[in-house]
């Protein structure tokens, strides 16, 4: 039997989101831009909730497409507050498009997202060496200083704690316990 991080037993998709993604580097723009849409809609509510939803949100943003989410009307906006297959929230709907606008201007100033993500880190993966889940923070100065420029550049709903959640889940920063299966195999995967 493996050894995982006890928050993800709770149910199957958890669990394969545990063991396929949370804590990998990501180093691709779309995903990195696709689990800040996610994490964004997550405040407030459980991980779970939004791994429920994540095809829904895929099928009803285009498939998280920055071009075409920076674009969104008024119409598309009304028809996204009407789809209860995602999260119904006019402040975090209108975030996510505010925010493709943002993730396009640093895309087009030169920089990826990835580097503009990566420079509040020096470029490198944060390795922690948690023993349990009481010892993993819900924020640390990294975060506070990526939320904090985050806000400065427009971005919206991307306070520490999502910012932080966001580094966990696209492996900035391994938060996995030691003693979880996947603990070595995202330090191999830097």
């Amino acid at each position: 039997m493996k050894t995982r991080c006890a928050w993800c037993e709770s149910t199957d998709l958890y669990r394969k989101y545990h063991d396929e993604e949370w804590g990998k580097p990501c180093y691709d723009d779309d995903l990195l831009f696709e689990f800040l849409i996610l994490e964004t809609n997550q405040a407030g509510l459980s991980w779970i909730t939004i791994l429920n939803k994540r095809e829904n949100f895929r099928k009803a943003m285009d498939g998280f497409d920055a071009e075409k989410i920076a674009r969104y009307d008024d119409v598309k906006i009304a028809e996204l507050l009407n789809n209860a297959g995602i999260i119904r929230n006019k402040l975090k709907v209108n975030a996510a498009v505010s925010n493709a606008q943002k993730f396009l201007k640093i895309k087009e100033s030169g920089t990826s997202f990835k580097d503009y993500l990566y420079n509040f880190t020096d470029g490198n993966v944060i390795v922690n060496q948690f023993r349990t889940l009481a010892d993993v923070p819900a924020t640390t100065s990294v975060s506070d200083a990526m939320s904090k420029q985050m806000k400065k550049d427009g971005f919206k709903f991307v306070g520490s704690t999502v910012m932080y959640a966001h580094m966990q889940a696209t492996g900035m920063v391994n938060d996995h316990v030691v003693d979880c299966f996947r603990y070595q195999a995202c330090i191999d995967a830097i």
